[in-house]
């Protein structure tokens, strides 16, 4: 029996017809590296024979009697392959335009709670590529987790071993309701002592971030943002645009100015932000502000659950207007706010979801979005922007080449714009996913990444002694 974390389950209690937790991905592939050439039916059994032995693939959520303790996962005995592998054509012309209206469809529609929580649908018909839209609950994986998973299905070359073999795992003994109910109460007794725990430290953290905010290091606060056209009440209706760069640009302009990568990132989709709303007449005169997630799976001194992130929040500087100023600013902020962040306990944000109770939580959720909260209070942050480390080679999915990766995740009731940066093999692949009715032209967005970086790339070459930012000289987690 495996109980999930209180930061899995809190995916779950977030969860609305209109708010859906799942993270997607894009998966661009190139069929004709295939030993034995593509066909549905091949790849749908190969999936299935790699995913058998993959608990994530294969377990299912049971609930708690009463709901007064988060689910358990438990083997999908039942578990069909043909419930989570689906087979669709584009229509004619089979052009980008039909693929990004396909995909934000099925980004709308929800998992099926009483299965194992993924499914891919193999679209066929984009050229003489072969397309994978994969869906896969946030209750089962994290963006590094997600990556991770994703080298079960892969190998380095074609007609290889997956890169990471699966470990075959029993599911073990499956708890009666009698049993499932004592451990609960038995927890639920335990949670006034964890709370004591917490209370000191949560103190301590507090009272430092108070100490850096008036020393003018502490990273940017929640609700201080502008309020824009995609913060406000969302609906199920998804929106979803790609796009490309070249990473070695990107690392060029980070060697340049002694930056990092993710601090480029951040800087390109700040100048993006910028001129989309600007060209719309919506550019607010302060700067935009982005929750960051920051994977704590190294540092965590948790050993159960999906999900070990933690999140900073940082100015994207939509408010300056020259791209290398806008980079030397961003370079500051993420320092402050990376040095701010690893001052606080990484297993704080999962300790603390402990306590979320799943009815409670349920219920306040959905009133917050009936009663339109998010359009009554000052918005909390613009929109989340991942930056997710991938393969720096070709990779093969059921021996087809990727040729694009994109991952998308879940946007949110008063943040209806989620930009998912991913790097692989040479290339930077972007996925943005946004409500359809907060932000309809998501391609007019996601198409100015490459301008952004091209014009930050000419600032810095643009100088006669390009002269490298300065960092501190602490180590902070974030950067690479």
């Amino acid at each position: 029996m495996e109980r999930l974390s209180g930061l899995d389950a809190s995916f779950l209690y977030l969860e609305t017809p209109a708010q859906l937790m799942h993270v997607c991905g894009v998966i661009l592939l190139d069929p004709s590296t295939m030993p034995e050439g593509y066909t549905f039916s091949g790849l749908r059994d190969e999936l299935e024979r790699r995913v058998r032995d993959v608990p994530e693939f294969t377990r299912k959520l049971r609930k708690v009697p009463m709901g007064i303790d988060h689910p358990i996962w438990v083997q999908d005995r039942h578990f069909d392959i043909d419930r989570h592998v689906h087979r669709l054509a584009l229509p004619s012309p089979g052009g980008y335009e039909e693929l990004v209206e396909l995909t934000s469809h099925l980004a709308g529609l929800p998992l099926d709670r009483s299965r194992p929580l993924w499914e891919m649908w193999v679209i066929e018909g984009y050229g003489d590529r072969v397309v994978v839209f994969s869906k896969m609950h946030h209750a089962t994986v994290d963006g590094v987790s997600g990556a991770n998973l994703i080298s079960h299905l892969c190998s380095l070359e074609p007609g290889a071993d997956p890169i990471v073999p699966p470990d075959p795992q029993r599911s073990g003994r499956e708890p009666g309701q009698g049993e499932l109910f004592g451990r609960a109460v038995a927890d639920l007794m335990r949670r006034p002592l964890n709370a004591v725990r917490l209370v000191t430290p949560s103190v301590q953290m507090v009272t430092r971030t108070i100490g850096r905010a008036r020393a003018g290091t502490a990273m940017a606060a929640p609700f201080s943002a502008p309020r824009t056209s995609f913060n406000g009440t969302i609906t199920s209706h998804r929106s979803i645009a790609l796009a490309d760069m070249d990473l070695e640009d990107v690392r060029h302009v980070k060697n340049a100015t002694g930056t990092t990568v993710n601090d480029v990132v951040l800087t390109v989709a700040g100048g993006a932000l910028r001129a989309y709303l600007e060209e719309r007449e919506e550019l607010p005169s302060s700067s935009l502000l982005a929750t960051v997630p920051v994977s704590v799976r190294e540092k965590s001194q948790r050993s159960d659950g999906a999900n070990k992130v933690s999140a900073l929040f940082t100015k994207l500087g939509t408010d300056i207007a020259d791209p290398l100023q806008r980079l030397h600013e961003m370079a500051e902020h993420t320092r402050h706010a990376k040095e701010h962040h690893a001052a606080i306990s990484a297993d704080s944000l999962q300790d603390w979801a402990e306590f979320a109770a799943p009815r409670t939580f349920g219920l306040a959720v959905r009133a917050y979005a009936g009663l339109r909260l998010p359009e009554r209070h000052p918005v909390v942050h613009n929109l989340v922007i991942s930056n997710v480390p991938g393969p720096p080679v070709p990779l093969y999915f059921m021996d087809a080449r990727i040729d694009g990766l994109y991952p998308l995740g879940p946007v949110f009731h008063g943040a209806g714009l989620n930009i998912t940066v991913m790097s692989n093999n040479g290339r930077v692949n972007v996925g943005v996913i946004a409500c359809r009715e907060s932000l309809p032209d998501a391609h007019g967005l996601v198409s100015r990444f490459p301008a952004e970086l091209a014009a930050l790339k000419a600032a810095v070459s643009g100088q006669e002694e390009p002269t490298p930012i300065k960092r501190s000289r602490r180590k902070t987690s974030a950067a690479r």
